[in-house]
């Protein structure tokens, strides 16, 4: 029996977008979390270092997973042997792994809706149960310690995310703190995907592992390090599930590319470029929140962190993924559907990606007013 998987709509946008532009068009990519920057200059020059010297191989930097852990130190506080620390191919094959770990087939797995579309259909694809809790605004789009401690029965494991995708909405460390007790206290198992970690906007993010050192934790260089393209990130496991973890990396995907290992380990140490890229999504933050009554556009999810405004449309469409369709052939500007990331009401929700560099984000915004504009007078 082959699972059933839904597809990443947003994908469909994108391919259309670049189809529009390969003809000439004029297209403004914000259907995906991508940055539009690149890698820090100095992991760059360390690469074609690496590539005019290093014949490279099947390689895992031992530096790098000691410069991980600092890290957790720094800005956590939290002490993390660098043997819990397995290098991958990206937040993707981190996430795999980590639900590979906590459970087999028919394992319930819990998460937000509106969540990450890869939450569900990972799940799926490993013969897992998707439980998905609908959040809504009351909860800030985001799960909390009490919507745990009602389900019943309790899931095998839970996926947390903060800040989240597509809303960007954070869960504060003192709400951390009753979801970890909770999960201790029903025998559930912690996954948080912080790969938007060090992207926020005066909120506090901080990692679970201040408060559950047994959690899960898969974070990435693509968001706040800029490389997503590299195909780099990593997944800290707890001491029992580091041999299974290691054996699953090792059989299932090898190690991560070298090249992205050693620019990698200096992108660390790139902080002043790479907060000069969450300035640069603050200011586009500001622009878009700005924007949205000229876009009547009224009910959002807090944007916290990340780089994205998750807004209801349902006063202009029942339709998201058409909606953006349009958007995208009448205007050129690209956003994505809420339907990948919530089954059940995403139809009038779309996810817009303010990532993209501030020019872009200005024009973006001048075509979709009136755009808006238009089909708030066709819906009456």
């Amino acid at each position: 029996m082959i699972a059933q998987l839904e597809p990443f709509h947003a994908i469909a946008i994108s391919t259309l977008a670049h189809r529009l532009g390969a003809e000439g068009r004029s297209i403004i990519h914000m259907e995906f979390g991508q940055p539009s920057t690149g890698a820090p200059a100095a992991a760059i020059a360390a690469a074609h270092q690496v590539l005019d010297t290093d014949p490279m191989g099947y390689w895992e930097s031992h530096a790098l997973k000691a410069r991980i852990a600092q890290h957790y130190l720094e800005t956590d506080g939290v002490a993390i042997d660098p043997a819990r620390i397995v290098l991958t191919c990206g937040a993707s094959p981190a996430l795999v792994m980590a639900l590979s770990l906590v459970g087999g087939p028919g394992a319930r797995i819990a998460f937000a809706r509106p969540g990450y579309v890869a939450y569900r259909n990972n799940a799926r694809a490993l013969f897992m149960e998707p439980v998905e809790i609908p959040c809504g605004p009351e909860q800030r789009y985001q799960l909390d310690a009490a919507a745990l401690a009602a389900l019943d029965p309790a899931p095998g494991a839970v996926i947390l995310a903060s800040p989240a995708n597509p809303t960007g909405t954070v869960i504060a460390p003192d709400e951390l703190a009753r979801i970890a007790q909770v999960c201790r206290a029903r025998g559930i198992r912690l996954i948080a995907d912080e790969i938007y970690q060090g992207i926020t906007f005066g909120a506090v993010a901080g990692s679970i592992l201040a408060h559950d050192p047994d959690a899960l934790v898969v974070n990435s260089f693509s968001k706040y390090f800029s490389m997503p393209g590299w195909r780099l990130g990593w997944l800290v496991v707890p001491d029992d599930l580091v041999d299974q973890a290691r054996a699953r990396m090792g059989n299932l995907f090898l190690t991560p590319p070298v090249l992205s290992q050693k620019a990698g380990l200096v992108a660390f140490d790139a902080r002043g470029e790479l907060d000069g890229h969450v300035a640069t999504y603050a200011r586009n933050r500001d622009l878009m929140l700005a924007a949205l009554p000229a876009l009547g556009l009224d009910r959002i999810a807090p944007p916290d962190g990340a780089f994205y405004i998750y807004a209801d449309v349902g006063h202009l469409t029942q339709d998201s993924l058409g909606f953006a369709m349009r958007l995208l052939e009448d205007t050129g500007v690209a956003i994505a559907p809420g339907i990948d990331f919530d089954p059940v009401l995403g139809h009038r929700f779309v996810r817009i990606s303010f990532a993209v560099a501030t020019p872009l984000v200005e024009t973006a915004i001048a075509r979709m007013i009136p755009w808006f504009a238009a089909q708030m007078a066709a819906a009456g």
